[in-house]
């Protein structure tokens, strides 16, 4: 059984932990009976979101019914949300880096507590596409910085630390099976550009300060396309770095909102990006049941 490896010595000598930022401790709640079954981990940026995915897999596993109320296990605080069925259980993460960093810091540390073995972490959520039409799903092969290197930087006591940004082959390969298995959407597998902002970070024309014209934003995605770029979020990089250092079988599974070769707004209907945001959910939903032996 392949049990997360925790990289901090010091947590062994601390009487209880506290995960602030979950309103939840060893010493307060009983993580093996709380989390001990879990197996399956998703994550995603908004509360709303992951709490339409618990539901979306009771429902597909046969653990709920519609209407069923899934109440937030975090509740004590507003920094994030966590909701549990069965083996799943799906966490949002906030925008970016910093947020995401935060929330898995304290979930991985939930994971180990809990006993936890042979878990799969998987990243759903929403991006930029490069080069491939708006709706469509990119399963992450590797994640790059803003310069294209497979790599995550961060200043740790003043100096530069860099991490490896490598998911899970295998896991990619089987997400890409359930795909074309489902069948109702186009996926491809690619890298992902991870960077720190929204707009300039990402080449956009349209945000408060825009110091490059048109011509170098399509220059340097066209660049980012051609290293293999398929699509652009803030927070696959920090993702991908912690859970291969905590030997965690992770997947990063996006759908693209608009193709930014063609513009940077966001101009779909409501109903149409509802219906794109179902994509990596489905997907996923599909993989998880296909493991439990329940396609």
């Amino acid at each position: 059984e392949n049990f997360i490896h925790l990289c901090n010595p010091h947590l062994e000598k601390m009487k209880e932990d506290i995960l602030y930022h979950f309103a939840l401790g060893t010493g307060t709640h009983d993580f093996p009976a709380l989390f001990g079954d879990v197996k399956f981990v998703c994550v995603g940026g908004s509360p709303s979101r992951m709490r339409a995915f618990i539901a979306y897999i009771a429902e597909e596993l046969g653990l709920g019914s519609p209407g069923c109320d899934y109440p937030n296990i975090c509740a004590g605080t507003d920094r994030y949300a966590m909701y549990k069925v069965g083996p799943v259980l799906s966490v949002s993460h906030g925008m970016g880096i910093p947020s995401i960093s935060i929330m898995l810091h304290e979930l991985i540390k939930l994971l180990y507590h809990a006993k936890c073995s042979n878990i799969t972490i998987v990243r759903i959520g929403t991006s930029g596409g490069i080069g491939l039409e708006p709706g469509s799903v990119v399963i992450t092969r590797q994640s790059v910085d803003a310069t294209f290197k497979p790599q995550f930087e961060q200043v740790i006591l003043g100096k530069t630390v860099i991490r490896s940004t490598n998911l899970d082959e295998q896991l990619a390969k089987e997400l890409m099976e359930c795909s074309k298995e489902i069948g109702q959407f186009n996926t491809v597998i690619g890298n992902t550009m991870c960077t720190l902002d929204f707009y300039e970070g990402q080449g956009r024309l349209d945000g408060a300060i825009c110091l490059y014209n048109e011509e170098e934003k399509l220059q340097y995605l066209k660049e980012a396309y051609d290293s293999g770029v398929r699509n652009i979020e803030m927070e696959s990089s920090v993702f991908a770095a912690m859970c291969n250092l905590s030997g965690v079988k992770a997947a990063v599974v996006c759908v693209t909102l608009l193709n930014r070769l063609e513009g940077d707004q966001i101009s779909s209907s409501h109903d149409v990006l509802v219906e794109y945001q179902q994509r990596p959910q489905k997907l996923v939903g599909y993989f998880i049941k296909k493991s439990l032996g329940k396609v």
